[in-house]
């Protein structure tokens, strides 16, 4: 997906001033890439494409409307995206703080009054969310260890994964049982999302 069929990707789904609001976010992005290192350096010129739009398609899988727990939100990826995106709550997870001030930033500076952050591991935080994210954060199985506590049976585990997910999905299967679909991703022909549903140990 070039950066064009990015930005029309998001056009054809989104109104005018959600899409300013990530236009917006993608230069905050930009800015503050300069002084830490959010995403990598060699990604920053199809930002569109590998993040915002890689981000929003997460949205395709979720047929439910409650608060949304992005883990190791790092860049506001996905969290801040699909807080632009859905009027539900998302609560972004972050353990660095020079992380979580950029992300607090974005909160205050796009007016994302749906949006919560902690600075803090998953582990030390609580309350039931209907869905939950997290992008490169750890393997299958670590997620639903770290994050078990957040989540009921009817909560929707959606994470974007490399080539590997397939692989990842049958070691977590060890642990866990549930519902488990692998999709592909509209960014990239080597990039995948796992769907898992009604999630619990074995």
């Amino acid at each position: 997906m070039t950066e064009d069929e990015a930005r029309q990707w998001v056009r054809n789904r989104y109104d005018v001033p959600r899409e300013t609001r990530l236009a917006a976010f993608v230069d905050l992005l930009r800015d503050e890439a300069t002084r830490q290192n959010l995403v990598s350096p060699s990604t920053l010129d199809e930002i569109w494409a590998r993040h915002v739009v890689d981000s929003a398609q997460l949205l395709d899988h979720v047929d439910v409307d409650g608060p949304w727990l992005d883990i190791g939100s790092g860049a506001g990826l996905p969290g801040i995206v699909l807080a632009i995106l859905r009027d539900s709550t998302v609560e972004l997870v972050e353990p660095r703080k020079l992380r979580t001030a950029f992300l607090q930033h974005c909160v205050d500076a796009l007016s994302l009054a749906n949006v919560t952050v902690h600075t803090a591991k998953v582990e030390r935080t609580t309350g039931r969310a209907a869905v939950i994210t997290a992008r490169a954060v750890g393997s299958l199985d670590t997620l639903f260890r770290i994050a078990r506590h957040r989540a009921d049976r009817s909560t929707i585990w959606v994470l974007p994964k490399g080539r590997n997910a397939q692989s990842e999905v049958e070691d977590a299967q060890l642990w866990w049982q549930g519902s488990f679909h692998v999709e592909p991703s509209v960014t990239a022909a080597d990039s995948l999302i796992i769907v898992a549903k009604e999630v619990r140990p074995r």
